[in-house]
């Protein structure tokens, strides 16, 4: 097998070198898939930084790959050569634990994520588990599909299982690369929608995205008017915030959800939870099931990141633009 080629990082918050590795001998379960396109995720720059603790070097980042099988392991029966898939956060899990045999295999505890403690999508080709490998429907475009692999599946999981429907009320914090799918999803589900960012000016491409209603969240006076009226609020921000109003702002039963993780301890009054039973949680990616799901439901509602497109040699420039907050709203690298 011949070795696969990417682009590396050979020590914390290095730039990324070429580096070759020998994948070795495909696994009965595995596939092999040829990379045309694969976004770029801040946790990818969050590993390359080590600031997880968890990363190894030389290690190729990349984890929202687009790409078509040229490998198939002697088990693998359900995929074709030759077939357009995505690869998100997950490669692999047990497959046997009470988890992954509820069809929740991203809470498995020996899940294996595409880009840790393996290589991923900034290459020519990755491999993983079939299980993990979603075809990707042909009206999704492949550029602006490799984004729903991470940051749409991370949004549309609490989305749906907190049963989003026409009769919610939704509100969305942050019009990031997250938020900007998350406000597309809720819409299709029917929701009445909120988008709450600290930039006024984004006000029009949230109404355009599909919210019925914006609030600078700079605005306290804006905040306090919308005091007791979501179902549902989705935080896909990585800032600390007075997560009180956010609390404030749900109805009875309400859920404040985060995907995005602020760097302090989220801390709030208890009384609001036990005088209207609100709930406050948290949403990982979603199963290679939901994956699927999602990806159909994109393509029936035209639903897409958007993204600006480079070539992948040019990964380290791409990176820095993600960093410096440049890009709206999802950089994908390209073969």
């Amino acid at each position: 097998m011949a070795l696969i080629q990417g682009l590396a990082a050979h020590a914390a918050g290095a730039e990324l070198l070429p580096f070759r590795y020998d994948p070795g001998d495909l696994g009965l379960q595995e596939v092999e898939i040829e990379i045309t396109h694969c976004g770029i995720c801040y946790s990818d720059i969050h590993l390359i930084s080590n600031d997880w603790s968890m990363s190894q070097y030389p290690f190729i980042p990349g984890h929202e790959i687009v790409g078509t099988i040229v490998g198939l392991g002697s088990e693998v029966k359900w995929l074709p050569m030759g077939q357009r898939v995505g690869l998100g956060w997950q490669s692999n899990s047990c497959g046997v634990c009470e988890w992954c045999t509820r069809g929740m295999e991203n809470l498995c505890l020996a899940a294996e994520a595409t880009c840790v403690h393996r290589h991923g999508g900034y290459a020519n080709r990755v491999r993983a588990n079939a299980r993990f490998v979603s075809p990707i429907p042909e009206a999704l475009d492949s550029e602006h599909a490799a984004p729903l692999l991470c940051a749409g599946i991370t949004v549309y999981n609490p989305l749906r299982t907190h049963g989003i429907n026409p009769s919610s009320r939704v509100g969305i914090v942050g019009i990031g690369g997250l938020g900007h799918l998350a406000i597309q999803f809720a819409r299709a589900f029917g929701a009445e929608v909120t988008a709450f960012s600290s930039s006024a000016a984004k006000e029009e491409e949230a109404r355009t995205l599909g919210a019925h209603r914006f609030v600078n969240a700079r605005e306290s006076k804006a905040l306090r008017e919308v005091a007791g009226t979501m179902d549902f609020i989705l935080s896909t921000i990585n800032a600390d915030q007075d997560w009180a109003i956010y609390l404030q702002a749900l109805r009875p039963t309400g859920t404040l959800c985060f995907v995005g993780i602020p760097p302090s301890p989220v801390a709030v009054q208890v009384f609001p939870l036990v005088s209207g039973i609100r709930t406050i949680t948290g949403s990982p990616v979603g199963s290679p099931h939901q994956i699927r799901e999602m990806l159909d439901v994109a393509a029936r509602h035209d639903i897409k990141a958007q993204t600006e497109l480079f070539p992948m040699a040019k990964a380290n420039d791409a990176i820095e633009k993600v960093k410096k907050n440049k890009v709206r709203y999802r950089a994908v690298l390209a073969n």
